[in-house]
This record gives structure tokens, C-alpha cells and sequence, in this order.
């Protein structure tokens, strides 16, 4: 199976990214611009969300139009960084379930450890889009889609802003049928497995932490 990336490069969350990349920029003005750029990213992933029709009625006339059912879908966010994504996705898809897998990564061996998951119920009926901002050595992203799998989800992509060369070849190796849409792919991670040229921890100028 051939590993499918979407790199969305629309103007608009190209200039959002560029913007957040900026080490000067507020936790306020961090947060605020993820939010809209995690707005327009949903527009990307959620292209081929399917649809059903139904009949209403226009000020002139009786018709069938297209429909989503937003409950088929669960955002699962990737904590904590993830959970920053989660609002601007629900602001455009609000009937979207939501679901948690809570990973930290270990300083010294950049494994990922799960302390936390929790998904709606009948996953098997549910379309799963998992977020998380940064794909840098790939680890907790290879864990969380693992973890999601043995919910056997109707299906499951993964988005973040950032991914690295590395993370990326990682994640594919293990899931080949998940498709990865992100902002940027990066040049490299440094020896501690951050993306550079990257935006520095997520988490931390999300939530204004150290």
C-alpha cells in the first residue's frame, strides 16, 4: 500500500504557519491563530466526508440537498498539544464526537507512554480523524493509531501542522493505510527530537507552559 500525505498548501494556512512559527509571538496570539488554521484544515480533511440527501424546503420551492452527519465522525486529540487543534475542527464539523488518547514522550528514550484513552462508543460506524500538531520522530503518532485500531474505526486519518522527514517515514512504516495532511514538512529533527526549523513545543506555547 502506498502512504498517501495531503500537504495542504493553501495560502491562507501558509501565512497562519508562518505567523505561529515566530518565537516572539504571544500564547494568546499563538493560540488564536491555531485555531484558525485547524478551521481551515478541517476543510481539507473532511473533503471526502460523505453525504446523504434529505428534503427541504427553500423560501420557494420543495427539494433534496446534501447532508453530513457530523456524529459519524470523532475527533481524537493526541494530549495535550492535540486538544488545541480540537476547537477550530468542531467549530466547522460541531456534531463530530470527540475522543482523547493522552501520550507523553520519555526524555531519554522518545518512546511514547499512554496514560489515558477514552473513545465514543460504536467506533466501528465512526470516521476517525486524529490530531496532533506536531509528527517529529513519529513515535506517539505510531502509538495512537495503534492504540485507536484495536477500536476498529470505519476508517482513520491523521493531522497535524508540522512533520519531519524522520516522523513521517516512521509513521508510514507502521500505518500505510493512515493518510497524514499536514501544513509543513520540515527539514530535520535535532538530537533531543524536535522539528527544525518547527515552532518549538506545541504544548507548551499552546497552554503558555515551560
Amino acid at each position: 500500500m502506498t502512504p498517501i500525505v495531503h500537504h495542504v498548501t493553501h495560502p491562507l494556512v501558509q501565512h497562519k504557519l508562518t505567523l505561529m512559527r515566530q518565537k516572539d509571538r504571544s500564547t494568546n496570539s499563538f493560540r488564536r491563530l491555531l485555531h484558525e488554521l485547524s478551521m481551515l484544515m478541517a476543510y481539507e480533511v473532511t473533503r471526502e466526508m460523505p453525504t446523504s440527501m434529505i428534503e427541504i424546503e427553500t423560501p420557494l420551492a420543495t427539494m433534496r440537498s446534501p447532508v453530513i452527519d457530523g456524529k459519524k465522525t470523532v475527533f481524537v486529540a493526541v494530549m495535550r498539544a492535540g486538544d488545541g487543534f480540537l476547537d477550530g475542527m468542531l467549530e466547522v464539523v460541531p456534531g463530530a464526537r470527540v475522543g482523547h488518547i493522552g501520550l507523553y514522550r520519555d526524555p531519554k528514550t522518545l518512546v511514547a507512554v499512554e496514560y489515558y484513552f477514552k473513545m465514543p462508543q460504536d467506533m466501528h460506524e465512526r470516521d476517525a480523524i486524529v490530531l496532533d500538531p506536531m509528527l517529529a520522530t513519529g513515535n506517539s503518532a505510531v502509538a495512537a493509531v495503534e492504540r485507536l485500531k484495536e477500536t476498529r474505526p470505519k476508517s482513520i486519518r491523521f493531522v497535524c501542522l508540522l512533520a519531519a522527514p524522520e516522523g513521517l517515514r516512521n509513521f508510514q512504516a507502521h500505518h500505510p493505510d493512515v493518510p497524514v495532511y499536514t501544513a509543513a514538512i520540515d527539514e530535520r529533527l535535532d538530537e533531543h527530537g524536535y522539528i527544525l526549523p518547527g515552532l518549538g513545543d506545541a504544548g507548551d506555547r499552546i497552554f503558555g507552559t515551560k
